[in-house]
């Protein structure tokens, strides 16, 4: 009897511990699948249906992967995580919203890579609005994606934060509305472009007063204006090709060298970029003229 009372009195001490513990702790690896289910666990086994599913169960500085084709919905990003669809393309249709908002901690890493992310327009009651934008974050990786079709911006970095940082690589922005990728922080922010590819927007690239960007092998094609830069924005642009827009390039903040800057129909040059050398021109309506300060 005793011994039944001691047992009794144990149980009990220990259903308040039992009640304490999660139902299902977040993983640091979850999954999606285009024949999956939010109500699961978003394990490999059993994975979710959306990437919207699948953040809420994944740990902070964790990582979701796709393991099918398939398209899994928009996303707002709170925490470090990384989504990565590089075996197995992931697609985010965004019918009058934004694509991914990412809205995270101030020292916090975010990536994107190998998505496609499509604005349903870009004109049109059911456009999307923006690709990708960045409200808050520590730094930002978008690599080896399409963001097309958004009736404004491909990418909009509009962090409030100091010191945040972006990097795009190997990344393609096409027939957004507005620019395909505009830097536009409201205190410094710095980023790094490599291997974009940003095509038959208003704004190839866009920078706006106090943030700074880095170009390199990059092409800013058959937009409005290819490369523009607000009073007190810095753009340096290396080995990369603007050509076949309207406006090549715009901003007395622009430094360019060994670049292509061909068949613009307006003018080459709004305002005066300055050259750092070795750059080609051929075939623009008008020149207008490069800086005569630093030029190397």
């Amino acid at each position: 009897m005793r011994r039944l009372a001691l047992l009794t009195l144990a149980a009990g001490l220990f259903l308040p511990l039992l009640a304490s513990v999660p139902a299902h702790a977040q993983a640091t690896r979850t999954w999606v699948s285009g024949v999956g289910d939010d109500a699961n666990p978003c394990s490999r086994t059993a994975p979710c249906k959306t990437f919207a599913g699948a953040i809420s169960k994944t740990a902070a500085q964790g990582e979701i992967n796709c393991i099918d084709p398939g398209g899994f919905g928009v996303v707002t990003i709170t925490k470090a995580i990384t989504i990565n669809c590089h075996d197995a393309f992931g697609s985010i249709l965004a019918a009058g919203s934004n694509g991914v908002i990412i809205n995270a901690g101030v020292g916090d890493r975010v990536t994107l890579r190998n998505l496609q992310i499509q604005g349903f327009g870009p004109a049109g009651a059911s456009a999307g609005l923006v690709g990708v934008k960045i409200l808050q974050a520590g730094s930002v990786s978008i690599e080896d994606c399409v963001i097309t079709q958004f009736s404004q911006q491909g990418i909009l970095d509009q962090r409030t934060n100091a010191g945040g940082k972006l990097l795009v690589k190997d990344t393609m922005l096409t027939h957004n509305a507005g620019s395909g990728i505009s830097v536009a922080g409201a205190t410094t922010n710095n980023a790094t472009l490599d291997g974009v590819r940003s095509y038959n927007n208003a704004f190839g690239l866009a920078a706006a007063t106090g943030n700074n960007v880095t170009v390199k092998r990059s092409d800013f094609s058959s937009n409005s204006t290819g490369v523009t830069a607000d009073p007190g924005a810095q753009i340096s642009v290396n080995s990369s090709a603007i050509n076949s827009n309207a406006t090549g390039l715009n901003g007395g903040g622009i430094r360019v060298s060994d670049s292509d800057i061909n068949y613009n129909t307006t003018t080459a040059f709004a305002a005066t970029p300055t050259s750092f050398g070795t750059n080609r021109l051929v075939g623009n309506a008008a020149t207008g003229a490069f800086s005569t300060a630093a030029q190397q």
